[in-house]
């Protein structure tokens, strides 16, 4: 089985009596086992730290809708699974083992979820509905199958500080809509030194941060990594800034575009394949020598050739390997939307014109009209993306068309340095993105590649759960109707 495997393996083995000398050490009281719903929720339970070596190795049981959030959808059945399903498996992964700073007798992990060991069908095998752990072995087949290729990420979530009115509703944002603006920067000082205290004692690199142009918004970076603990690092930076928001009272939001007329909460990948390197351990934070935790957490990958780094005499075009791997971003963009700016309110970016947001599948240097560009030397940014994001199954839909262009040789074609606007009015014949969730579902559902990213369950579930969404959507009277409609007659 592989869950017996999982669980046998002598490192791990190993790891489990590590976290139980940190627990001891630290005094802690509770641990958060976590793992990641389809649509990038946080899910999981609690238990005591007295409990931990019976659970690292037996795991703990969930209904398997909990992978789909367990949720209705509009017909008042249970999204994905029934109640009639078998309990998932989850298995604490103990390199991820991190004291919360903001209250240290608790600590969290991610988990590993798998098939219950009793099932008629593959009992004990992975689950995949599980996007973290499909994230991982799908990165461990591509690095097998391109001798050692691998997807580093790094991520630019955009969110907003929100005020409350007396009901807890929004009420405006935390600061004025001045991009770069360093006063507005000023203002959201206290929140955003909270959220590097908290980020760099998980881990996190943080290196650079700014006031972007809408109201309350801000945008803190961190040092790119693997592509698995990327994405672990962007879930972890927002349970942060969920607690940041708890303790001043204001609200973290990384809903895609809360208002029109000012910029939405991108959330740029910017992506590179390497070849090499080795993992090493980064201390972070003031503190770094008596920081909690497990080497996941510290770890960074370093060194290594990059082949997205040019190898010709055009110092910005990318080398062969990543150029292919470009092309097949390119040759699947429309389907990968769908992943990248996955709900309703996603495509609100995509309409709102004038604030930079993507609509073209094209690619080009330094060229934020198209839907992809060479941001720098050696690493290419996906534009199609926003914070709402599930990032694990964004990396997994990436590596499967990165892997279609290279089995290929995919050609991206020329680079657009025009306006792309204007290289349309000049007769450029140029794809638009889907301008719809509904439209972006239908060209996921064409597109075989980008699902080989959802392998087993997790394309059903995450099509059954957004077209739900998109139903109710449409299902749904909203103001605009009201406003637009109400007294149109006689």
């Amino acid at each position: 089985m592989d869950i017996v495997r999982y669980v046998d393996d002598p490192e791990r083995q190993e790891l489990v009596k590590e976290v139980r000398r940190k627990i001891d050490e630290l005094g802690i009281e509770y641990l958060y086992l976590q793992f990641i719903s389809v649509t990038g929720r946080i899910m999981g339970k609690g238990i005591p730290a007295d409990h931990w070596e019976s659970v690292a190795k037996k795991g703990f049981q969930l209904v398997y809708g909990a992978t789909v959030n367990l949720f209705l959808d509009r017909h008042g059945e249970y999204l994905g699974y029934g109640p009639e399903a078998a309990e998932l498996v989850g298995i604490p992964d103990p390199e991820t083992f991190m004291q919360l700073p903001w209250d240290k007798r608790i600590a969290r992990m991610y988990c590993t979820l798998f098939r219950n060991r009793e099932e008629k069908e593959n009992p004990g095998g992975f689950l995949t509905a599980d996007c973290r752990g499909n994230l991982r072995r799908l990165h461990q087949e591509f690095q097998a199958k391109h001798n050692g290729l691998q997807l580093r990420m790094g991520t630019e979530p955009e969110m907003m500080w929100l005020k409350k009115d007396e009901n807890g509703k929004p009420n405006g944002g935390y600061s004025n809509p001045y991009c770069y603006h360093i006063d507005q920067f000023e203002s959201l000082r206290p929140v955003y030194m909270k959220v590097m205290e908290y980020a760099r004692k998980m881990g996190l690199d943080m290196i650079q941060g700014d006031h972007e142009d809408a109201p309350g918004q801000l945008e803190l970076n961190w040092m790119f990594d693997d592509v698995l603990r990327n994405a672990d690092r962007l879930t972890t930076y927002r349970q942060i800034c969920a607690q940041v928001a708890r303790e001043f009272g204001i609200i973290a939001c990384f809903m895609s575009k809360p208002f029109m007329g000012v910029s939405a909460n991108g959330c740029h990948h910017n992506m590179s394949l390497w070849r090499g390197g080795e993992d090493k351990l980064r201390p972070t934070g003031n503190d770094a020598n008596n920081l909690p935790g497990m080497p996941h957490n510290y770890m960074y990958v370093s060194g290594g050739e990059n082949t997205f780094m040019p190898d010709g005499d055009d110092l910005q075009l990318p080398g062969k390997a990543g150029l292919a791997a470009i092309g097949g971003i390119v040759q699947h963009l429309r389907a990968l939307t769908a992943v990248g700016s996955s709900t309703v309110n996603s495509y609100r970016r995509l309409w709102d014109t004038g604030f930079w947001a993507p609509i073209f599948a094209d690619w080009g240097f330094q060229n934020r009209t198209t839907g992809l560009r060479v941001s720098a030397p050696g690493r290419f940014e996906y534009r199609s993306v926003d914070s709402m994001v599930n990032p694990y199954l964004m990396g997994s839909t990436i590596l499967a068309a990165a892997d279609d262009g290279i089995d290929n040789n995919l050609d991206p074609g020329q680079p657009e340095e025009r306006n792309i606007y204007e290289a349309i009015e000049a007769g450029k014949q140029v794809k638009k993105l889907p301008m719809t969730l509904g439209e972006a579902l239908d060209a996921l559902a064409a597109d075989k590649v980008v699902q080989r990213g959802m392998p087993g369950e997790m394309y059903r579930l995450y099509d059954q759960y957004k077209r739900d969404e998109w139903e109710r959507f449409n299902h749904t009277v909203t103001e605009w109707d009201v406003e637009t409609y109400l007294d149109c007659l006689p």
